[in-house]
């Protein structure tokens, strides 16, 4: 099967590739804004926010795995920062869903990333994919991201949206900019600490990525988060219990609030209660279904 794969310098992207690249079942072609010395795979160089791409890139590709987008939580999000969060996505994205739209054969399947910020603040209500969207930026950047790839789906591919809860890898993502702060014994719980956090660990997006590829009943948004609820607090609280640290000094919300603005409200104290119920339906098995 022939993958063509953006954003694959990322925390997902990165580790997505190197799974295929042991796998001889696939051929990987990482699309790329400028050229690396990495030798693995083929790269094909493009713009994201071009208004079209050579269709021949798409010649003989089997399915798009899209996952670029630049990071949402590396800076304060000035009116700046927000424009950069929202035009890497939705851009993007609708330039690869109308190329794709334009071919006389196109490649079955389209996965393109989303996130639950599209669910915003729900308090303890359990959500699942049917559940409508929330209010706030991320609802805005998640629905419009989604909303992007119509025109794939209207050329009758199959288009799967990831709505990814918090990425946990001990070298990237939200835990590794968690761990710092709790081996030195200064963690505790964010604001009230009563939000449930969503999560999912970084293997188990890889292979649900590859169950979404191989599995083509599943169609449209999919819930990437384990089936362990847990809220801040108990995350806190298991995450000192296995550093071995306290977990005594709890972050007040308002200071949340005042460091980080808008982006610590929606990153930090937002609860949303997701449960992964299509990839549960269609059999996939956790590697991490706890915490």
């Amino acid at each position: 099967m022939k993958l063509l794969i953006s954003g694959s310098s990322g925390l997902v992207g990165s580790h997505l590739c190197q799974t295929l690249y042991a796998d001889p079942a696939y051929e990987t072609v990482r699309l790329v804004r400028k050229q690396s010395s990495e030798k693995q795979g083929t790269t094909v160089l493009w713009q994201p926010t071009s208004d079209c791409m050579d269709l021949a890139i798409f010649a003989g590709v089997d399915a798009v795995i899209h996952l670029g987008g630049v990071n949402i939580a590396e800076k304060r999000w000035s009116p700046e920062i927000k424009q950069k969060i929202y035009n890497s996505r939705v851009q993007s994205t609708s330039l690869l869903a109308n190329s794709l739209s334009q071919l006389e054969q196109p490649p079955a399947t389209f996965i393109c990333a989303s996130a639950i910020g599209y669910y915003g603040e729900r308090g303890d209500e359990r959500l699942d994919e049917s559940s409508p969207r929330g209010d706030g930026f991320l609802t805005d950047v998640c629905s419009a991201w989604e909303s992007a790839t119509q025109p794939a789906r209207d050329a009758g591919i199959r288009v799967v949206n990831t709505r990814f809860g918090m990425i946990l890898d001990k070298e990237g993502g939200a835990l590794g900019q968690m761990l710092t702060p709790f081996k030195f014994g200064v963690g505790g719980k964010l604001g009230s600490g009563s939000q449930y956090w969503s999560w999912i660990a970084l293997p188990d997006v890889v292979q649900a990525i590859l169950f979404c590829l191989q599995h083509t009943e599943i169609q449209g948004p999919v819930n990437f988060v384990a089936p362990d609820e847990v809220t801040n607090l108990e995350f806190t609280k298991t995450l000192g219990k296995v550093l071995g640290r306290p977990t005594c000094l709890p972050v007040p919300a308002w200071a949340i609030k005042t460091i980080f603005g808008e982006m610590g409200q929606e990153l930090m104290l937002c609860s949303a209660r997701l449960t992964p119920q299509k990839l549960q339906a269609a059999g996939y098995e956790f590697v991490y279904p706890k915490l």
